[in-house]
């Protein structure tokens, strides 16, 4: 069992730069047609001040930061038996190429089901961009086979 004494757990912040590249590749990927997440002039004529990006990017860029492997590891889980289990976007600001956004995650439940054969790690992190305004609000569910 995982000790509920991790429940609060605060990561340190951790600083990810939003590079323009990576917003263009990562709207390719996805699929995303829209030219305001690959054309700067098509942004601009849009109303943004450059490049933004495409709303479920905050995933991935705090997949860069250690936010996730630092709790599981303090928690003592095994990387091999955990699973995504949700994950929720409220969000707040845009995000956009040349932003630095800075995430802080904190474990806010664990908990048990089917007598403790699953174990579920609720964890919410912020994300704030280089004026301290905040971007977006991330929760997710990690799910432990037990």
């Amino acid at each position: 069992m995982i000790d509920p004494k991790h429940i609060g757990r605060t990561t340190p912040p951790q600083t990810i730069d939003v590079e323009k590249g990576r917003l263009k590749f990562f709207a390719k990927a996805i699929g995303e047609t829209d030219p305001i997440y690959s054309d700067e002039a098509a942004a601009k004529a849009a109303g943004h001040k450059t490049i933004p990006a495409p709303p479920t990017i905050g995933f991935c860029l705090e997949m860069e930061t250690n936010s996730l492997w630092d709790n599981i590891a303090a928690m003592g889980v095994p990387v091999g038996k955990i699973l995504h289990g949700s994950q929720t976007f409220t969000y707040h600001a845009p995000i956009y190429a040349g932003d630095q956004i800075t995430f802080v995650t904190k474990v806010s439940d664990i908990y048990a089901k089917k007598g403790g054969a699953l174990e579920f790690i609720v964890e919410d992190s912020t994300a704030t961009n280089q004026d301290g305004v905040l971007v977006v609000e991330i929760q997710r569910v990690i799910v432990v086979r037990n």
